[in-house]
């Protein structure tokens, strides 16, 4: 996974921050879907790789996410921002989260979601 997720982080789209950010993430099924930042000059508009990856992922039909993987050049690896951590606290509750340093991808730190965005908010039952 931290493999597939060096792979995607080729593929940012960076040119104002050059913060390349790659993430993989991995369903129930075994399929692996990529994903990588993309800025705008709009700053509020740019996507995180967490999420191009979840999104895709929805996109394609995945109902249940098992990991995600996620590498940026950054000590100890990036861990997800808040938006991030909400999405995956929506649709991957249970997932685990690795993330790794680009430039020391076999140091990997490991996460829960839950640990990540304690007390998250939730969906709401329609009533």
């Amino acid at each position: 996974m931290i493999a597939a997720a060096l792979d995607a982080r080729e593929h940012a789209v960076a040119p104002y921050s050059r913060f390349q950010v790659g993430a993989a993430l991995l369903t129930a099924k075994g399929e692996v879907v990529t994903g990588a930042n993309v800025e705008s000059a709009s700053y509020s508009l740019t996507c995180c790789a967490e999420r191009v990856a979840l999104f895709k992922a929805l996109t394609q039909g995945a109902t249940s996410i098992v990991a995600i993987a996620v590498v940026a050049r950054a000590s100890k690896g990036p861990t997800p921002c808040g938006a991030c951590r909400q999405l995956l606290a929506e649709y991957a509750p249970n997932a685990t989260v690795w993330v790794a340093d680009s430039a020391r991808p076999d140091a990997v730190r490991t996460f829960s979601v839950a640990s990540l965005l304690p007390d998250a908010f939730r969906k709401v039952p329609r009533q």
